[in-house]
């Protein structure tokens, strides 16, 4: 589709039947002061429409010295097009329009130009400072106005200014949150000054091209002079309104200043206590806010102060600097770094329409890897374990993705546990720290260890077992799309914590979305991961399904597992071993449905790793209750089997008795108990049927037996389940793997062997 200036470079345009289509374009420049709004010079073509016989002429009569014009100027720009089509082979005119552009432009003076864009009025006055409504060395379209005759379509804008248009649309309708208290009064006078100083501003810049408009009589601006008319009102209104919110902001200021001074214990620059700023989180921020940390709280407060006024001052503001940040459209950018990343990537703090964000800042010359992120994020972050996407903003040299806040990244979370455990591994993932993460990470140690990762029996927590569960859960909604992640590693899981912790899949970068019922991108894709995480035919630049998600699935469940050990070794060696097939789970084998997991996931040949949604069926993640279910489950198939002669299933089953049991079942349990079973029935020691009878039996009729065997089993069912897995460690996988090959599709299985349950 071309613009109307590229439409009218191709005029005149003579049709088949003879019609022709004329175009034409004028243009005009006005100087004028950027405090005051007083025209300078007027800059015209002599059949300019501004420059027609009428009773006020804008142009300035000989040059004016430079040192005698104002310190700051801004340019006004008009563009006035015209299009007419006349009837073919007649001089009838058939439609007819023009389209009026108003637009402004900023140049500084050399010195202005190198010292940032907040800048002072001159000498007189060494106290005030302002924001310009347009950065150095820029321009901006801030109006335009359509007019035809009778013969077009009616106006469709009766108020004859363009919707402002916005970078992204929202995604999400969230209540603005309660501004941080927390804010220094130094930064909110500056704010509150340079807002309305920059609101002033843009008025001004509305008033003279009122002005403007008025003066010219041309036939081009009958439809703009209309709409002038209608604006004089509202600015006289607004300006009005405006002065009275700057009186109120002032006094605000000076309270704020006399709280400060005074040492006031309810002024707002008071930091919040711990406790207090945990139950804040119910504002739908989920960032931390640290003692020292002002910088969330000064995005908060500039963007409650700004709101009545953010769309206009977006349009003609694209970047506006404070001391603590600076905004962009929509988004203030803190000068807070949360974390780096590779080709120039940078995450800060931020505020994003009034919700704390993570401002993911790429180098624009990636934009590639930036369109394909937002491209597979608004695809997938509906999903409760995908971060979520609020919007995107720009400048001349990044792009700034408003990302979910998280409070860590989950390899912060395992190092924190690492470091707090008395039994924990030592941590070689985290070599070369440095003392500034270091004390990040020890401030978020009083915060999100409420519980512990691991157990009594250096088996995972309830809540390791829920946050390993949700990235693959996120990786489950990834693949279901089509997405293959390609960069999983614990630094991409970021947590997040409102009423209990939650993981969430991040960093989609380097992501590709296979295409209809492609099932592999290829041998020789873009971009490869990040060393150590990545799998086999990653590193030998192989066929890349989704199977290499779970490759580095693996990886990762091992590091939760291990307080972040590898499977491949230390850094330096992880790629050559992995290329070698030297995994090393030694630390995960006092629990075996792990090592299966861990097994399955890793293995060289990608098309025997099990797929996502497979992995969250899998018996590692089985609650207790889940374990006893599948064992009484199991016995009660195996005693129809029983009737039968020469069961496959059965003697499946009895062949794994060696690895399940380690020997005979009653030398692992106590006489009195062996004494209680005895008085029922006969029992082999060596049958893993009869030691699931027994299980079960004991299970059904819990309530019936004598205390001192209850107090021997433990309670229902976590006592009960620990009981027997101790004893048996292997029995519930093995008997897993029996019944996974002869009865996962019989109803009374289904639910163990699909992620339904989960």
């Amino acid at each position: 589709m071309k613009s109307i200036d590229e439409y009218i470079s191709s005029t005149p345009q003579i049709a088949e039947d003879g019609g022709i289509v004329l175009g034409s374009k004028r243009t005009t420049a006005y100087l004028v002061d950027a405090k005051t709004g007083r025209l300078i010079y007027t800059y015209s073509m002599p059949s300019s429409p501004a420059t027609q016989d009428n009773n006020t002429t804008f142009h300035h009569n000989g040059t004016i010295e430079e040192e005698s014009l104002p310190s700051y100027t801004l340019y006004i720009t008009r563009t006035d097009y015209a299009l007419t089509s006349f009837i073919p082979n007649s001089d009838k005119v058939l439609w007819n329009m023009t389209v009026a552009e108003i637009g402004a432009a900023a140049l500084c003076k050399v010195d202005d130009a190198f010292s940032g864009d907040i800048m002072e009025s001159d000498k007189s006055e060494p106290d005030v400072h302002f924001n310009m409504p347009l950065p150095c060395q820029s321009r901006a379209l801030i109006y335009r106005r359509r007019g035809q005759d009778n013969k077009m379509l009616p106006e469709a804008d009766s108020q004859g200014m363009l919707p402002i248009p916005t970078s992204q649309p929202n995604v999400d309708n969230a209540a603005t949150p309660v501004p941080d208290k927390n804010v220094d009064t130094f930064h909110l006078e500056n704010i509150i000054i340079q807002t309305m100083v920059g609101i002033l501003l843009v008025f001004i810049i509305l008033f003279t091209i009122n002005k403007i408009l008025q003066d010219a009589k041309s036939p081009f601006n009958e439809g703009i002079m209309k709409c002038s008319e209608r604006l004089s009102m509202p600015i006289r209104s607004i300006l009005a309104t405006l002065v009275g919110v700057f009186t109120h902001s002032r006094d605000l200021v000076a309270e704020l200043n006399l709280d400060r001074q005074l040492g006031n214990p309810h002024s707002p620059n008071v930091p919040s206590k711990r406790k207090k700023s945990r139950k804040s989180g119910k504002n739908g921020s989920n960032g931390i806010k640290s003692d020292k940390d002002t910088s969330s709280g000064i995005g908060l407060k500039y963007a409650d102060v700004d709101a009545d006024n953010k769309l206009l001052l977006n349009f003609l503001q694209p970047s506006i600097r404070t001391k603590g940040g600076r905004s962009i459209g929509k988004l203030f950018v803190s000068s807070t770094e949360i974390a780096k990343g590779s080709n120039g990537t940078v995450v800060f703090e931020g505020i994003y329409e009034g919700r704390a964000v993570a401002v993911k800042r790429l180098v624009r010359a990636h934009h590639d890897i930036a369109f394909k992120e937002i491209q597979n994020l608004i695809a997938s972050d509906r999903h409760p374990n995908i971060v979520r996407w609020y919007g995107v903003e720009q400048d001349q040299d990044f792009v700034y993705l408003a990302l979910e806040r998280c409070i860590c990244s989950l390899s912060d979370l395992i190092q924190i546990y690492a470091d707090t455990s008395e039994n924990a591994y030592p941590n070689q993932n985290m070599d070369g720290e440095s003392s500034k993460h270091r004390l990040y990470l020890d401030n978020l140690k009083g915060i999100i260890l409420d519980t512990d990762l691991m157990n009594e029996n250096d088996c995972p927590s309830p809540l390791l077992l829920k946050l390993m569960r949700d990235v693959v859960s996120g990786l489950v909604h990834l693949h279901d799309l089509g997405i293959i992640h390609r960069d999983l590693k614990p630094q991409n899981v970021l947590i997040t914590k409102e009423k209990f912790l939650c993981a969430k899949l991040s960093d989609m970068g380097i992501s590709k979305r296979l295409i209809g019922d492609m099932s592999s991108l290829g041998h020789h894709p873009t971009g490869y991961g990040s060393s150590g995480w990545q799998a086999p035919e990653q590193l030998l630049h192989g066929r890349q399904t989704r199977a290499i998600d779970m490759f580095s699935l693996g990886s990762v469940l091992f590091f939760c597992m291990t307080g972040g050990r590898h499977p491949f070794g230390s850094p330096l060696e992880r790629d050559i071993n992995i290329t070698k097939n030297k995994v090393d789970l030694f630390l995960s084998e006092h629990i075996p449905e792990a090592v299966d997991l861990f097994s399955r996931l890793l293995d060289p040949n990608a098309e025997l790793r099990p797929k996502a949604v497979k992995v969250l069926a899998h018996p590692f993640f089985w609650t207790a209750e889940m374990r006893l279910s599948f064992l009484r489950d199991s016995s009660d198939r195996v005693e129809l089997e029983d009737r039968e002669t020469s069961s496959d299933l059965l003697k499946a089953l009895e062949g794994t008795a060696p690895v399940a049991l380690g020997g005979k079942w009653d030398e692992k349990m106590e006489p009195p108990f062996i004494k209680n079973i005895g008085h029922y029935r006969r029992y082999r020691f060596d049958s893993i049927r009869d030691l699931l009878r027994v299980m079960r039996n004991k299970l059904n009729h819990y309530r019936e037996l004598p205390t001192e065997i209850q107090e021997i089993l433990g309670t229902v069912p976590e006592g009960f389940d620990g009981y027997f897995r101790r004893r048996f460690p292997q029995l519930l996988i093995e008997v897993y793997k029996v019944m996974s090959e002869y009865c996962k599709d019989e109803a009374c299985f289904q639910k163990y062997f699909t992620s339904s349950v989960l």
